[in-house]
């Protein structure tokens, strides 16, 4: 019933369609045969139900073991025991399959059928895992030494595999980065000896170089394990989510609490991407499955197209940054970093809020310059029976509970997916009759939906396998010739011990990183390439993570290749890019926000309570502030001078500082006096 009012309210034909596939890959989605389609299907759902079985099961197992005191043999006859590095390889090789699979070689060159070039990258993948599981002793023996010629052969293979797979699936951009440090391990001894690029290997040292990347030392390393673990983990379970109506929930959700407000339309986006994005890792998937609702809405009360786009492009991209899940980059970022997950959960929460702040802000002025109301109450959902229908929440309120209490992420993420499946059973009661009856309807997950789900959760991880693996290349090229270290000498001369501009010099790279590639492998790159030179001139570990993460997201909204602004302006029929540039607009006071918590790593939840809620609310001040001035609106139309002097009291207030809040506070109030009293005076 609420789902049906919800749609009386949008107009289908102000939608336009948007394929995620075509904005987010670079080959072409090929139409598969009857045949192929059955296969992958079953592929993908085997995919995930083995990731399962290997990650949750041992856990599942083990508190079994322990209750009944069944004892060791029972574990090992249940529980899967497989090599980690040839559990990786599993995983690297299944989702290769499904990549080549699923993509054609390039958009416009979609085949029916899968040719047969393709069968032969995917023989090439299955290959080397076998290669991998028969001689695994020998070459973990072997493992950064010399390698035999069958070495040699397998991992060149497995080479091309991955790089055509990521070419295909994240694009030329990581896939040319990848090669080209490739060629440096290569040919690094060409450099001037002495000069930061210089290194002692070369092309004489193919037979160890090749091998090397190719294994646990590279490729197979730490971030092929994020995504074998982590990654694909919550994956499906955000796909169990959106097949248990839990995302259609949240738009309904949010529909009736602020849909009725000035601008609600807009403040629905807002919410939606808070409730919805937390638990995607994809911001075009974000805009996509809200914005057919949101934008529509907004159009309705009177929004123009780029606006309506801009603010669900801005409001899905904070999905990314929004605990407790964030996106699969922050997976990476607890490996790297060695910080627990829940710790980089708990820290992204002010800035997530500053985040969403900023946005809410803007819609709101935005309403009140131009006058737009919010829908009719009369077409809203009624929010009674949205709040018996709470437990809908219940997946992500378990999946927090197990993070603080400190259980098994994979526990966490299992019983996620369980309680998703029991939450939708509750849906099969309904009003009938005068009764409360139970009947089985399409919210309702049964074993079909399940397998479903599974199979949902590995396509949506296929491009991540790529990423990770790409990313592994650099690592591993990064720990054979110690350039990691040399970028570092090289960012501290050019930014000295000035950490301001270093950060600065950072957002440009991640920034431009984030144009050309997914923000995982953007975030990957900058963490193995950029995140030490910071630490060596004293960014804490955490920050300088962060502040990379948050400009990997920030990235889908940047013109001139902002995939979340161009995804909502073809939702929208807006203009791409007047509709990024106005994203850019409402994002302003975010692109601050990683300045402000390196500048108080309070705003990470680093300090004492008081400490946090000072800079919290003085940030949350300015970045409101901030909004007024971007939109030229107080409780009128500002006029140019008090706009300046607001902005600078945004700026002061963003900037942690006793001095600085009591600057703002001062600024803010002549901004409002000047304009109340002068200006308002003068116009009349």
């Amino acid at each position: 019933m609420a789902g049906t009012k919800i749609q009386a309210t949008a107009d289908a034909s102000d939608v336009g369609q948007v394929d995620v596939d075509d904005l987010e890959y670079a080959g072409g989605r090929r139409e598969q045969r009857p045949w192929e389609q059955k296969l992958f299907f079953w592929l993908c759902a085997a995919f995930s139900g083995f990731h399962l079985w290997v990650l949750v099961g041992p856990v599942i197992v083990r508190e079994i073991d322990t209750a009944f005191g069944l004892g060791q043999v029972f574990f090992r006859a249940v529980a899967a025991n497989i090599d980690q590095e040839l559990f990786r390889a599993i995983h690297l090789a299944w989702g290769a399959t499904l990549g080549f699979g699923f993509y054609s070689i390039a958009k416009g060159r979609g085949t029916r059928g899968i040719p047969w070039y393709d069968w032969l990258f995917m023989l090439g993948a299955l290959g080397c895992a076998v290669y991998m599981w028969r001689n695994l002793d020998e070459l973990q023996m072997n493992q950064g030494a010399l390698y035999s010629t069958p070495d040699l052969v397998y991992s060149l293979v497995g080479l091309v595999v991955v790089f055509e797979f990521t070419r295909r699936t994240a694009g030329n951009a990581l896939t040319i980065i990848a090669g080209a440090f490739i060629l440096y391990a290569m040919f690094g001894h060409v450099f001037p000896e002495g000069s930061p690029l210089y290194h002692n290997k070369s092309l004489r040292d193919l037979w160890f170089t090749f091998p090397y990347i190719y294994s646990n030392l590279g490729i197979f390393g730490p971030t092929l394990e994020v995504s074998s673990t982590f990654i694909i983990m919550f994956t499906v379970f955000a796909a169990f989510l959106g097949r248990s109506k839990a995302g259609e929930y949240f738009n309904n959700l949010a529909v009736a609490l602020v849909g009725w407000a000035r601008g609600g339309p807009a403040k629905v986006a807002v919410l939606s991407g808070v409730m919805f994005g937390s638990v995607s890792g994809s911001s075009v998937a974000n805009v996509v499955a809200s914005g057919a609702v949101t934008i529509p809405m907004m159009r309705r009360v009177g929004y123009d197209r780029n606006t309506a786009g801009a603010i669900e492009a801005t409001s899905s991209t904070g999905g990314q940054i929004t605990p407790p899940v964030l996106g699969a980059a922050a997976f990476i970022m607890a490996e790297a970093t060695g910080i627990k997950y829940a710790e980089i959960a708990a820290a992204a929460i002010i800035p997530c809020l500053l985040f969403y702040i900023a946005c809410y802000a803007h819609c709101d002025l935005h309403a009140a310059k131009h006058g737009l109301r919010g829908l009719p109450r009369a077409e809203l959902p009624r929010l009674g029976p949205l709040l018996i229908k709470l437990y809908m929440l219940a997946p992500i309120a378990v999946l927090i509970w197990a993070f603080v209490t400190g259980y098994s992420a994979f526990l966490a993420a299992g019983l996620g997916m369980a309680l998703c499946v029991a939450v939708s059973w509750l849906n099969g009661f309904r009003r009938e009759d005068g009764g409360l009856r139970w009947r089985r309807g399409d919210d309702v997950m049964g074993g079909r939906a399940i397998v479903e789900a599974l199979e949902a959760g590995a396509k949506d991880c296929i491009q991540l396998v790529a990423v990770c693996a790409a990313a592994g290349i650099i690592v591993g090229v990064i720990a054979l010739t110690g350039v990691g270290g040399r970028f570092a000498q090289i960012m501290q001369a050019i930014a000295g011990q000035n950490q301001l501009l270093a950060m600065i010099f950072t957002m440009v790279i991640i920034t431009i990183l984030g144009m050309g590639m997914p923000t995982t492998a953007a975030y990957a790159i900058g963490a193995a390439v950029v995140a030490p030179g910071l630490q060596q001139i004293g960014v804490p570990k955490l920050v300088a993570h962060m502040f990379i993460f948050y400009f990997a997201v920030l990235s889908a909204i940047t013109p001139p290749v902002a995939v979340a602004s161009f995804a909502a302006a073809g939702m929208s029929k807006g203009d791409p890019w007047k509709t990024s540039w106005i994203a850019v607009k409402m994002g302003l006071a975010t692109f601050l926000v990683p300045f402000m918590f390196f500048y108080s790593p309070a705003l990470l939840g680093q300090g004492s309570f008081w400490e946090i809620a000072h800079v919290f609310v003085t940030a949350a001040a300015g970045v409101w502030l901030l909004a007024c001035a971007t939109e030229g609106w107080l409780t009128e139309a500002l006029s140019p001078m008090p706009r300046a002097i607001l902005a600078t009291a945004a700026i002061c207030l963003i900037i942690p500082g006793t001095v600085t809040d009591v600057a703002g506070i001062l600024l803010a109030a002549t901004a409002w006096a000047l304009q109340h009293y002068v200006f308002r005076t003068r116009h009349a």
